[in-house]
């Protein structure tokens, strides 16, 4: 059983957020705080698996809050929601070791599976955000690029990894750092992100 705290300002949201959770068999809602300060007492006293934290709070901020976790080498894996796409929200979550940034229009399935990515040890950005971070700078190394144009060929990883002399492992590797940098779901989803942002030759 996954084990969360729910920081969210706005009652109404934050009581759904948590009826909605417990819904889900293997989540289970310990905690729930209306500010950040309360969300960072709650968190030290209950040592929930997830928090999932409003970026935007009274008193403290959801990356006030994980920054002060990160400082205190808390187990507690930090998930941030917001509304906000703004320049420097992104690159202070990574700084701060967010292992989740998602948009609150988001579905309480995506929610759920965002959890359980982050609980196996896996980070899980929403595209639009992180698509304001980059902007139109390419993220991708021109192996990086390469990989990807042959994957928009239909090229099977196998495939891949025979064109360019590299082991299916090491190819399934560079599509998951692939996949990482661009915000993508899947090989589909970072396809249309590169060609729409130029970033593929």
């Amino acid at each position: 059983m996954i084990s969360l705290l729910i920081a969210e300002d706005q009652k109404i949201l934050r009581g759904a957020l948590g009826t909605l959770l417990d819904f889900e068999e293997d989540l289970t809602v310990i905690g729930q705080a209306q500010d950040g300060e309360e969300a960072l007492r709650l968190i030290q006293q209950l040592k929930p698996d997830v928090c999932i934290l409003d970026i935007e709070m009274p008193k403290m901020s959801g990356l006030d809050v994980a920054d002060q976790l990160k400082a205190a080498d808390s187990s507690c894996k930090v998930v941030i929601l917001t509304t906000f796409a703004r320049p420097g929200y992104f690159e202070r979550a990574l700084r701060s070791d967010v292992r989740g940034y998602l948009l609150k229009d988001g579905s309480i399935e995506e929610l759920s599976h965002a959890i359980r990515e982050v609980m196996q040890g896996k980070r899980e950005y929403s595209s639009e955000l992180v698509m304001g971070h980059f902007s139109n700078e390419n993220p991708l190394t021109k192996r990086e690029q390469e990989l990807l144009s042959h994957a928009a060929n239909g090229l099977t990883s196998k495939e891949i990894g025979t064109e360019l002399y590299l082991s299916p492992g090491t190819v399934r590797n560079y599509l998951s750092e692939i996949l990482q940098k661009v915000g993508a779901k899947n090989k589909v989803e970072a396809l249309v992100i590169c060609r729409e942002k130029g970033w593929l030759d």
